[in-house]
């Protein structure tokens, strides 16, 4: 078979295939390319950062939780932890994608990938090892803050998230709108898709302030491409020595100003 131009020449072509990438006779279309090119894009995010891991610490170790079908392991197993010592391992609370991944894995090869039928939480009593990267990619319902939870947990050097499920900020924000009326600053949030994109926009600041909080130095920004999905914010925070002195006190004042003081446990630690 020919090789495919816009494939990178160390991509395994039975992974793209088995991703629904390409198609089942390995060949590209409109729709491939469009989820080859999102692909590639948010790779570009993480690969300096997995080439500066490696050059730290040959068998560092890559946690990515909520990993459904482990399409983002596989992809950074593929395209670059394949090629050194490290490992990955999914984290997925639903034991049949855990199968087909694990299949997957031993069919390819992928000797270093391992995956965990647990959820988030339950992760961190069972991974013992030191975790040097954590990913999370439109992870659902509380994961996307289980994720966070567990890499400061972890101390990991690295953290990157594709924030999903912010609806526990936007549920609140309905809640309190009565009470919060009394201030011109709730007509931000008085309709109600205006609730949902401000509950999303806060939940993203708060976990940043968190991150920063911390010790993390943080970047957000854009997936360019990814516009068939709403969810195309990108969050890359790399542990430093340095807290962010005020990040705290910034999370209590905007709690407090949008009535979300019952939150608290989970943005203050």
């Amino acid at each position: 078979m020919q090789p495919i131009e816009e494939i990178k020449p160390q991509q395994s072509i039975e992974l793209l295939k088995s991703l629904h990438i390409l198609t089942r006779d390995g060949k590209i279309n409109q729709d491939s390319r469009r989820k080859l090119k999102q692909v590639y894009h948010l790779y570009q995010f993480i690969e300096p950062i997995l080439t500066e891991i490696n050059q730290i610490k040959k068998d560092y170790l890559l946690v990515d939780h909520g990993a459904g079908k482990s399409y983002l392991g596989f992809i950074l197993y593929d395209l670059f932890v394949k090629l050194t010592k490290g490992k990955i391992i999914g984290v997925e609370s639903n034991a049949i994608l855990v199968e087909q991944s694990e299949r997957l894995a031993e069919k390819l090869q992928f000797s270093r990938m391992k995956f965990l039928a647990t959820n988030v939480k339950s992760a961190s009593s069972l991974i013992k090892s030191t975790v040097d990267i954590v990913t999370a990619l439109h992870a659902c319902d509380t994961a996307t803050d289980d994720a966070l939870n567990f890499a400061i947990k972890k101390n990991a050097d690295y953290i990157i998230l594709i924030p999903c499920c912010q609806a526990e900020v936007a549920s609140l924000l309905k809640k309190n709108k009565a009470q919060s009326l009394k201030k011109p600053l709730a007509e931000l949030w008085r309709h109600g898709i205006h609730t949902r994109e401000m509950g999303s926009h806060l939940t993203n600041v708060l976990r940043c302030l968190l991150l920063e909080s911390q010790g993390y130095q943080v970047t957000v920004t854009e997936l360019v491409g990814w516009e068939h999905s709403m969810k195309n914010e990108l969050i890359i925070a790399k542990k430093t020595k340095n807290k962010k002195g005020n990040a705290a006190e910034r999370i209590e004042d905007i709690l407090q100003e949008f009535n979300l003081e019952v939150l608290k446990s989970k943005f203050l630690i």
